[in-house]
């Protein structure tokens, strides 16, 4: 795994954030597919997957420090009801400060996670897609709604398999080809929810439909 560093220039009262990009589109994946939402994506990783579809996000320095009244009030220009605060890993930053005003407007609040820091701020949906060389902790898989697994060969439906025993009964378990190797992970998916129905298949809509 890539060395990072763990320290950002994030304010330890959560103000003000790394702000990668900040956008209304259609959730793409998961099992919030399909539902428009503004996406907040934060800056800094210590997971930096080879794979990773948004690397750009991995060092925090990089980007824009921005206050949370003005990621809030950038949203409410929209007609956004849902609001997902996504990374690079947006759990090395404290999201109490930017979940409290986001749930004073009354958005639906969605994170996505690797789950390897600990939970802060308060939201309606949590989804983990951890990785097997950077372990998620077992507190946030216990609160996890939803469980989304990457994909690429066998090894990854075995530690799936593993992963699974920290979630909840009610969360939603979901497989994932890898974008990149998503002509020979598919078949493999297929025949395991095929033998193993309790999990869902999981595509990247977005990208068939090139939107962000």
């Amino acid at each position: 795994m890539n060395s990072v560093s763990n320290t950002f220039p994030t304010p330890p009262d959560g103000t003000f954030l790394p702000v990668v990009e900040s956008f209304y589109s259609i959730q793409g994946e998961g099992a919030n597919t399909g539902k428009a939402a503004w996406f907040v994506r934060l800056g800094g990783c210590n997971v930096r997957c080879p794979w990773c579809d948004s690397p750009s996000t991995w060092d925090a320095r990089r980007h824009p420090m921005r206050s949370i009244s003005s990621i809030v009030n950038e949203i409410a220009a929209s007609p956004a009801i849902n609001v997902v605060i996504t990374g690079g890993e947006p759990l090395l930053h404290p999201l109490g400060p930017l979940c409290a005003e986001l749930r004073a407007r009354g958005y639906n609040i969605f994170l996505e996670t690797s789950g390897t820091s600990p939970l802060s701020g308060d939201f309606d949906w949590i989804c983990v897609s951890p990785k097997k060389h950077c372990p998620p902790l077992r507190e946030v898989l216990e609160k996890a709604h939803e469980l989304k697994i990457v994909t690429g060969d066998r090894t990854d439906l075995d530690w799936a398999g593993n992963v699974r025993k920290s979630v909840s009964r009610q969360c939603i378990l979901l497989l994932q080809p890898e974008w990149g190797r998503r002509q020979s992970a598919s078949p493999i998916i297929i025949e395991y929810v095929k033998e193993h129905p309790e999990w869902r298949i999981s595509l990247q809509t977005h990208k068939y439909l090139d939107i962000p």
